[in-house]
């Protein structure tokens, strides 16, 4: 299969997905186990998300390179409650100068 095709797949999945979703029963979505669960879940798939982008190498391998220095640099300046525009910048930028430096793996 074509890469287009993959991606029109995965559309249409994603959307008969969707469709189904508006079939399931109130009272299956009340349960107070679901409800925690919807809204931790986006949370935990986001940290995993950052997690392997961060330190994820080529065939699985532990990669420890500039994007490492910036994601500490973001939880720092978390912790330290700066605005998402500065944290944001702050961790592109530590990376950035860090690559320029010659720190890349």
């Amino acid at each position: 299969m074509s890469g287009w095709a993959w991606v029109l797949v995965a559309c249409a999945t994603a959307y008969g997905l969707k469709l189904v979703g508006y079939l399931v029963p109130d009272r299956l979505l009340d349960h107070p186990a679901i409800v925690r669960v919807s809204a931790l879940l986006p949370v935990a798939l986001l940290a995993a998300l950052v997690a392997v982008q961060t330190v994820g190498g080529p065939n699985g391998a532990v990669l420890l390179d500039a994007r490492v220095a910036g994601v500490a640099v973001a939880v720092v300046a978390l912790l330290l409650r700066a605005p998402f525009l500065v944290v944001i910048t702050l961790a592109a930028g530590t990376a950035a100068a860090l690559r320029a430096l010659g720190w890349a793996a």
